[in-house]
């Protein structure tokens, strides 16, 4: 995810090319559960031998935080016991929709319902970013709706979606980054005319669900023809994109930087699942995405010095740069839904190598947790050590995508090593970043186990994606949210496949 920023068994889902609106998949029973206990210390937390109820207790300790400092607010910042805005949409309470409806959490999804019922307007004089919106609100609508069949959701997503419309209104068809969702304007940001090549092509499995969903072709239209001019476009190195694209033009700007991490990354996952969402048809999607696969082999893979990890650099002007996002964790379990998809085999072989170097910028780390960015080592290294970070990029944002491939690579392989990374990042994040009143907390210093430096904000992703993915990697029903029958888009929110 680019930051600018139970229920169970088979669903049935309609034919993307469907005209008509789609009848609502049946409702789904949660299990019951244990009492809701919210004040959990760390140490309790680490002692329960059943790792899904652990995943339940962090939750619960979030949302304390998140019910009595931020309710209603975007974001909790747990240690000034207070919270931030960004767009005014409750987006912490969104984005974590359908995860308390995973976790089986009623009491705490029946509030956060009622919320969404009688408080969430979108009819604000407010500008919001295009994908983090969609991405967050209308992707967390969508995937609440599908779990729960409660129309209310729908309607929701129907109302974001039409508002965040206007962005497409650009002389290129490439949309804007930032929209009036009250005023029906949209424009670029202040400082630019470029967008991101993630912001405008890691929306389109939104869209195409809301299209599939109401029977209006308009969404799918829209973000269909972002995908047409990004595949057509001149600039790419072996199918990797440059990271900046111009709304007035239509084209690439700032050309020569190539990366997975910050600006392109979800373009590459995009590409995956759209195809998959689409029943598998779309080939230029499928070409675009080998194509980028091949690029990163030729470009950007390197083996560290001295222990051979294997990971992804970036190309800056034709220099190699061994930096490595912790955002390009994604990779591994992308790889693997590929291969488990059809993809060629040795996919998944990249997949497991790149999943033990991100497991490796966890545990290398004195606090057990990642840093935002990592540098490697390449041989002949004389230190002895495969994993640099320099001061500016010591901080750990809550991010879920190490634990995201961790829930594929365990889905698919069903090596029990995965769960028990899982499981020791889920207790580093109760050691270093749990914060005691409610609520966790991002940290300045991944290599202070003693004083790692809290940075007092709370990130949705956190419930929205992190915590989910730690519950579905300690799940072993594999029919819970199956892989053949929805796709998360990029903030961990299921979606209907064709």
């Amino acid at each position: 995810m680019l930051l600018w920023m139970n229920p169970r068994g088979p669903w049935l889902f309609h034919s993307s090319g469907s005209s008509s609106p789609l009848s609502p998949p049946p409702s789904l029973s949660v299990p019951p559960l244990p009492p809701p206990s919210l004040s959990v210390s760390p140490a309790a937390v680490q002692e329960v031998v059943d790792r899904p109820e652990a995943v339940r207790q962090a939750f619960r300790h979030a949302w304390l935080g998140y019910k009595s400092y931020a309710w209603g607010h975007d974001e909790l910042k747990p240690v000034s016991k207070t919270f931030a805005e960004w767009f005014g949409l409750g987006l912490t309470l969104v984005d974590a929709l359908d995860t308390m409806w995973i976790l089986g959490l009623k009491e705490e999804f029946s509030e956060a319902r009622g919320w969404v019922e009688k408080d969430l307007s979108f009819s604000r004089n407010v500008d919001v970013n295009l994908f983090e919106s969609t991405i967050r609100v209308l992707g967390g609508l969508l995937s609440t709706y599908h779990l729960t069949s409660d129309q209310l959701f729908l309607e929701k997503a129907i109302d974001i979606g039409s508002r965040l419309m206007p962005a497409f209104n650009t002389p290129s068809k490439i949309p804007y980054s930032d929209v009036n969702i009250g005023k029906g304007t949209a424009h670029p940001p202040r400082w630019t005319t470029d967008s991101t090549v993630a912001e405008v092509t890691s929306i389109q499995l939104e869209f195409r669900e809301l299209s599939r969903l109401t029977g209006d072709p308009q969404y799918q239209n829209a973000v269909n023809e972002v995908t047409r001019l990004v595949h057509n476009l001149a600039g790419k190195k072996d199918g990797l994109v440059p990271m900046f694209i111009n709304t007035n033009t239509g084209h690439f700007s700032h050309k020569g930087v190539f990366t997975l991490g910050a600006r392109t990354d979800s373009y590459y996952e995009y590409l995956l699942k759209q195809w998959i969402q689409g029943g598998k048809t779309e080939d230029s999607l499928l070409e675009d995405y080998l194509h980028a696969l091949e690029g990163v082999r030729s470009h950007l893979l390197r083996q560290s010095g001295p222990s051979q990890l294997t990971f992804v650099g970036e190309l800056s002007h034709n220099r190699f740069n061994p930096k490595m996002d912790h955002l390009v964790c994604f990779l591994p379990g992308t790889l693997a839904l590929g291969a488990h998809h059809g993809l060629p085999g040795d996919h998944m072989d990249l997949a497991q190598q790149l999943m033990e170097t991100c497991h490796q910028m966890y545990v290398q780390m004195e606090t057990g947790l990642s840093p935002e960015i990592a540098h490697f080592n390449l041989p002949p290294a004389t230190d002895g050590r495969d994993i640099h970070v320099k001061t500016p990029d010591r901080h750990n944002l809550l991010r879920p995508e190490t634990v995201e491939s961790l829930f594929y690579l365990y889905r698919f392989t069903k090596d029990p090593k995965y769960q028990d990374w899982g499981w020791d990042i889920l207790q580093s994040f109760n050691k270093h970043t749990k914060v005691a009143t409610g609520g966790y907390t991002s940290i300045n210093n991944v290599r202070d186990p003693v004083n790692p430096g809290p940075r007092d904000k709370m990130e949705s992703f956190f419930l929205g994606e992190t915590l989910k993915y730690l519950y579905l990697l300690f799940s072993n029903d594999t029919e819970l949210l199956s892989l053949d029958k929805f796709v998360f888009n990029t903030e961990a929110h299921p979606l209907g496949t064709t």
